[in-house]
C-alpha cells in the first residue's frame, strides 16, 4: 500500500496542491488503489519535470544521472537537427537522443548569440548587410564614372605637354582606362 496524496507531498517536500497537478498532468501515476507509490513517484518526477520548475530539497544542484526517456509527443526532426547543429557549433559533442536539457541548453546559447550581435549592433561594430552592400555598389559605380570621364578632362593638358594631337591622347587613354576597369570588374566581393 502506497501513501496518500498529503503523506507524499509531506515525503517529497512539497505542497499537496503540487502532488495534485502533478497527477493531473501525467508527471506521476496512482496505483490501482488510489494510493502513490514513493519511490517510482518520484523516479517519475524527477524524469518528466523541467528541472528549472524545480525549487527546494528536489532543485538540481549537481548534474544527475541520465533519465529515461519520455516520449509524450513526437518532435519534429528539423527542431531535433537545429538543436544538434546549436550544440554542435557552441562546441558540445552531440551524441545520443536530444534530451530537454540539452534543448535548453541550446535555446540558451542562441539568445547568447543574439544578446551578442545585439549588443556589436550597438557599439557600431556591426553594420546592416544591405545597407553596406548598397554603399559599396555606389562608392564602386562613382569610381568607375570618375575614371570614364577623367581621359576627356586630362588628354588636352597631356597631349599640349607632349605636343601631340589631343584628339589621339584622349583616344590611347579611354582605350587603356576602359581595359583597366574591365580587369577590375572581374574582382568578385563577398559579404557574408
Amino acid at each position: 500500500m502506497g501513501l496518500s496524496r498529503r503523506a507524499y507531498a509531506r515525503h517529497r517536500g512539497v505542497a499537496e496542491n503540487a502532488v495534485r497537478k502533478a497527477i493531473t498532468s501525467g508527471r506521476i501515476t496512482l496505483e490501482p488503489d488510489g494510493t502513490i507509490d514513493p519511490e517510482k513517484a518520484d523516479r517519475d518526477w524527477a524524469a518528466r519535470t523541467d528541472p528549472a520548475q524545480q525549487r527546494g530539497a528536489h532543485a538540481p544542484s549537481a548534474p544527475k544521472p541520465p533519465r529515461e526517456p519520455v516520449h509524450d509527443k513526437a518532435v519534429p526532426r528539423a527542431a531535433v537537427d537545429a538543436v544538434q547543429k546549436t550544440l554542435r557549433e557552441s562546441g558540445d559533442k552531440v551524441e545520443g537522443d536530444v534530451t530537454f536539457l540539452r534543448a535548453r541548453t541550446a535555446n540558451e546559447v542562441i539568445k547568447a548569440q543574439e544578446r551578442s550581435v545585439r549588443l556589436a549592433k550597438i557599439k557600431g561594430e556591426l553594420v546592416d548587410r544591405a545597407r553596406a552592400v548598397t554603399t559599396v555598389f555606389g562608392l564602386a559605380r562613382r569610381e568607375r564614372d570618375a575614371w570614364v570621364q577623367w581621359p576627356a578632362r586630362v588628354a588636352a593638358l597631356m597631349a599640349a605637354d607632349l605636343q601631340i594631337d589631343p584628339h589621339q591622347m584622349e583616344t590611347v587613354l579611354e582605350k587603356h582606362v576602359r581595359r583597366h576597369l574591365a580587369e577590375l570588374s572581374d574582382v568578385r566581393v563577398e559579404l557574408r
